[in-house]
């Protein structure tokens, strides 16, 4: 089309389209005769008018912004329109989105403190035992009497066994991942970040990046995960070093209290000054020797090994009591969790389940619950009663009962629920 002007616009076919009606309209709108006059039609006007300026504006824009300009702008549009493409995405979703590089950090950060947490447990527990055999032992030989002796030399080194054994098998036995070659296993969902089928019970862990079976959590202690494989070691761990802190604690209670009167004591004796100065007539009547000025103060009345000791018996009081509370709190909500049947994620997932269910009147039962008590045998692995002694109150390596895959039955035990 070419105006008066000379200026060639060229339109699209719906613009065309436009055009024609707005020319048929005007040509029904404008009659000649001496009663009639011309009339405008103001839609077809404005419909026209948009027309050439929306092509004339994305001429002009494309003619100016820069090629990589537009296709950023593109993908950011596209970013924004994915966080509500379908009727599944809610709040979650879009957190989770949002806060991705905060969760990338502290996953970077937590993997690579992993070996530093596990280089502290080793270096607080060694001072630990290095304050009782040099320290404590000494005076427990000393004072007490052969049979409170013969039971904590037993009973200390039976749970310093265990938390090394526990702590060294949590660390090092690997938690479990789903095979990556074809199987007939049965699966539950495919995971999003590793493309790969799930079993029951399976989570992806974003810190070791990839698929743990039956996961807990990832502990940075350990710098490993809690999986189906090292849970056992992971709580009898916690459990036998709750247990270690308590009784470090209450056997060196009366030591403690000795310990940081006699701190209380050195201080003041530090407070007085080792030289007064004589003024006056001191030194006419002979208070000095000749050419002395200052009064020398006796030395303190303790030596540098007894402020030692006292300060290292506190540092293992304090040090052991505040472990032992929250170790202590730690280890009975595992406990509880293990009663039910499920884990700390499961735990979440139940919950919301159940609070899904709840609304639409049913009621939600976890699929994995046998029983308090046969929940304590799958997950300590006991099939018979001499099992309480060899698997549980002695270090044993044994394998849970389950391969982590398949949770349908439990074979040793004809009392056990199936799922």
């Amino acid at each position: 089309m070419r105006t008066t002007s000379g200026i060639r616009i060229q339109l699209t076919v719906k613009e065309s389209q436009g055009w024609c009606r707005w020319v048929s309209g005007f040509h029904r709108t404008v009659q000649f005769g001496p009663r009639c006059r011309m009339r405008w039609c103001p839609s077809s006007v404005l419909h026209l008018l948009r027309c050439v300026w929306s092509r004339y504006c994305t001429r002009r824009g494309k003619s100016r912004l820069p090629l990589w300009i537009r296709e950023s702008w593109a993908y950011i549009l596209l970013l924004v329109r994915s966080l509500c493409f379908n009727s599944l995405t809610d709040s979650d979703v879009v957190f989770d989105s949002v806060f991705e590089p905060v969760f990338w950090t502290v996953d970077y950060v937590t993997r690579w403190f992993g070996k530093v947490f596990v280089c502290l447990v080793v270096v607080l527990t060694s001072s630990i035992l290095a304050i009782v055999y040099l320290i404590l032992l000494p005076m427990v030989i000393d004072t007490y009497s052969p049979a409170w002796i013969a039971w904590h030399l037993t009973y200390g080194h039976w749970n310093l066994v265990m938390i090394v054994f526990h702590y060294y098998k949590s660390a090092k036995t690997p938690p479990g991942c789903p095979p990556t070659v074809k199987n007939d296993s049965p699966f539950v969902a495919v995971c999003k970040k590793c493309i790969m089928p799930k079993p029951a019970r399976t989570h992806h862990c974003g810190i070791c990046n990839r698929c743990i079976l039956k996961m807990d959590h990832h502990c940075p202690w350990l710098n490993n995960c809690v999986g189906h494989f090292n849970h056992r070691y992971f709580f009898s761990f916690c459990l036998v070093m709750a247990m270690g802190c308590v009784y470090c604690s209450i056997s060196g209670r009366y030591l403690f209290l000795d310990a940081y009167n006699a701190i209380e004591r050195f201080k003041h004796l530090d407070m007085d000054k080792h030289g007064i100065p004589v003024t006056g007539m001191g030194p006419l009547i002979g208070l000095l020797p000749p050419g002395q000025t200052h009064y020398q103060t006796p030395a303190p009345h303790y030596t540098f090994k007894e402020k030692f000791i006292n300060k290292c018996i506190i540092y293992m009081w304090v040090l052991t009591s505040t472990t032992a509370v929250f170790l202590g709190a730690l280890t009975f909500w595992h406990a509880v969790l293990i009663s039910r049947g499920e884990t700390s994620i499961e735990k979440h997932i139940n919950s919301k389940e159940t609070k899904r269910l709840a609304k639409r009147g049913r009621a939600y039962k976890n699929p994995f619950d046998y029983g308090r008590l046969n929940n304590w045998k799958v997950f300590l692995g006991v099939e018979k009663r001499s099992h309480w002694v060899t698997r549980v109150l002695l270090p044993s390596g044994h394998l849970p009962l389950c391969d982590g895959l398949t949770w349908d039955t439990l074979p040793f035990k004809k009392d056990m629920m199936p799922v």
